[in-house]
This record gives C-alpha cells, sequence and structure tokens, in this order.
C-alpha cells in the first residue's frame, strides 16, 4: 500500500504547486493586508479582474478558500491565515535573492565609495553593504553615512562614486540621477490625538515639532507649506528621525515626515497615529546619484537592487500599516 501511495501523494503536490504562481502569492499578500481587491489591483498594477481571478486560481491549487468572499472588507479564512505566514516567508525570500542577484559582477572595480542617507540605517544599509561586500572582490570599499545636501556635495565635488539620498529636484552639474521611490509626506502625532480632515493642528495645541534647519526635508516640507506654518512657532529643531518620533510618541508635539522615516522608529509605533497629510499630497524623491564618468552598468544594477529592498522591507511593510499611503508610497523604475 505504500508503494502506490506515494507516488499519487506526490502527483498531487505536483499538481497543487503547478497553479501557486509568483504573481498569484502576491495578489494574496496584497488582498490580505488591504482587504480590498481595488487596493489590491493599485498595489500590484493589476486590473481588478485580474487579482480576482489570481486568487481564483490559487484558492484551486490549494483546494480551500483563502478569503472570506462574503465580507467587506475581506477577511482571511483561518486557513488564509495560515497560508498567509507561509506565502509572506516565501516571498521575503525570493525578494532578497532577487536582490542579490542583481548586483553579482563587480570584481571588475578597483575601487567604490557609496554615501546613504540615514533613513535606512536600521534595515536597508546593512543589507546592500553585503549585497556589495560579497561581489566586491579585491576592491576598496567605502559607504558612508550622511545627510541629503552633504550627499549631494560630495557628489558634485566626486568624492563618492554613488550616492543614494533625497532628491534636490535640481539636477547636479556631472551627475546622473536613477529614481528610486517616492516618499509622500504625511501628519504623525501622538496616539489618541484628534486631527481635523483638510487641517493641520490647532496653534493652540500641542507644537509642531521641526526637522533641523540644515536639512533638506525640513526645507521641502516648510516650501510646501509655506502659508501655513506662520501660526505654529518654531520651538523645537530635531536632526534625527527617530529622535523626533520618539519625542512625539512621548506626547511632546506632532510632525510631519515621511514613511520611509516613519519606518525606522517602528519601536514607537504604537503610541503614535498617522493621517495623510491636510490638501493636496506632495512627496520626496529618493534616488541613486552617480557620476556620469560610469562607462558600465553598475549604477543600474545597484539602483535595480535598491528598489527591490526598499519595496521588500520598507515599501510593504508601510503599506499594510498605513493603508491611505496606496498609490502614494511607490517604487519608480528606471
Amino acid at each position: 500500500m505504500n508503494t502506490l501511495k506515494k507516488p499519487e501523494t506526490a502527483r498531487r503536490l505536483f499538481d497543487m504547486m503547478k497553479g501557486i504562481t509568483l504573481r498569484g502569492l502576491e495578489v494574496f499578500e496584497a488582498l490580505a493586508s488591504t482587504g480590498s481587491v481595488a487596493q489590491a489591483a493599485a498595489r500590484t498594477g493589476l486590473s481588478q479582474p485580474a487579482v480576482s481571478q489570481q486568487l481564483r486560481n490559487l484558492e484551486a491549487a490549494l483546494s480551500t478558500d483563502l478569503i472570506d468572499h462574503g465580507r467587506r472588507p475581506m477577511r482571511l479564512t483561518p486557513a488564509g491565515t495560515l497560508f498567509l505566514h507561509r506565502a509572506e516567508a516565501a516571498l521575503a525570500e525570493l525578494r532578497l535573492a532577487q536582490s542579490e542577484l542583481t548586483v553579482m559582477d563587480l570584481a571588475h572595480l578597483r575601487a567604490l565609495s557609496i554615501g546613504i542617507i540615514d533613513d535606512f540605517d536600521d534595515s536597508l544599509t546593512p543589507r546592500l553593504a553585503t549585497i556589495l561586500a560579497d561581489s566586491l572582490t579585491g576592491c576598496q570599499f567605502k559607504m558612508i553615512t550622511a545627510s541629503s545636501n552633504d550627499l549631494a556635495l560630495a557628489m558634485v565635488e566626486k568624492r563618492l562614486h554613488l550616492a543614494i539620498s533625497a532628491s534636490t529636484g535640481r539636477p547636479l552639474e556631472g551627475v546622473i540621477e536613477h529614481p528610486l521611490a517616492r516618499d509622500p509626506f504625511m501628519l504623525v502625532a501622538p496616539k489618541g490625538t484628534k486631527v481635523a480632515e483638510n487641517a493641520l493642528p490647532a496653534p493652540d495645541g500641542l507644537p509642531f515639532l521641526r526637522y533641523d534647519a540644515d536639512q533638506l526635508i525640513r526645507h521641502q516640507i516648510e516650501a510646501h507649506l509655506a502659508g501655513h506654518m506662520g501660526d505654529h512657532p518654531e520651538r523645537f529643531e530635531i536632526g534625527s528621525h527617530l529622535a523626533l518620533m520618539a519625542m512625539v510618541a512621548r506626547g511632546i508635539g506632532w510632525t510631519i515626515t515621511t514613511p520611509l522615516g516613519y519606518m525606522r522608529a517602528h519601536r514607537f509605533h504604537g503610541d503614535l497615529v498617522a493621517y495623510p497629510l491636510p490638501g493636496s499630497p506632495f512627496s520626496r524623491q529618493i534616488s541613486l546619484f552617480a557620476s556620469e564618468d560610469w562607462a558600465d552598468d553598475v549604477p543600474l544594477n545597484v539602483a535595480q537592487t535598491m528598489r527591490r529592498l526598499i519595496k521588500t522591507h520598507m515599501i510593504d511593510p508601510a503599506l499594510a500599516e498605513l493603508s491611505f499611503l496606496s498609490g502614494h508610497l511607490q517604487v519608480l523604475e528606471a
């Protein structure tokens, strides 16, 4: 009996695996986090009918319902909850493998220096460092962390080969810009704070906590909200994302930041609440900057690796937590 059951079991497993596709897993992950076909379609770039079809194909392959189709917003069935943990682990490994395979042949480089803004210190910078170091055999490798303004100056003065930072919106002489991600601004306040729709917090309430005056992000925020900032006296200037989020979590004030800055402060999320920024949405662009002297594809390969790392480790978790960012926080393809 056992010799007959083993081939039959293997055939069933093989038939099931044929129906499980990478796209199907991505659609299921998006549906599980948003509870909406429309939002899952926006996140995956598919049409709504295509999202529904991918889900049907996956459920057929597994011979079970993963989502309770009779409820809105959609909710996972017990089987769906169990499968989601496996699917997320599989997708994370696949995405990391993709990133590691993107930059492989850097052995020809004699030296590489790269600067990165501190937004990525916790998760992306260590991963990028190890990916590059594994490929840089016999190469002098330097990686630094600095502000966007300092990195822009270093690129113009040719003290760095590559830099990953917020874009100033102006071309830099002798430097080529490769867009990586759109990082929208949003309002963050202490948990329990009520913020009126389409309005900044009242000036007589908690104070507005600003970024340090030398930082590019401070200039971008105040240039956009120039007509609204006069009512908020300048009492606090903070140069660190983490310190800023810690102060908000403590109830000292509210601030305007971006999802990439907010996601660094995950330890404080239980004491924070995030809202869409009132008025017309605006965002900063994160880019890779490379000297125009490059004659090969190294900048393009590093840029593509960063896009995948940003999506996997920052954008996807942010969208799962803050659904209002869907369609605004996104990777920018070349």
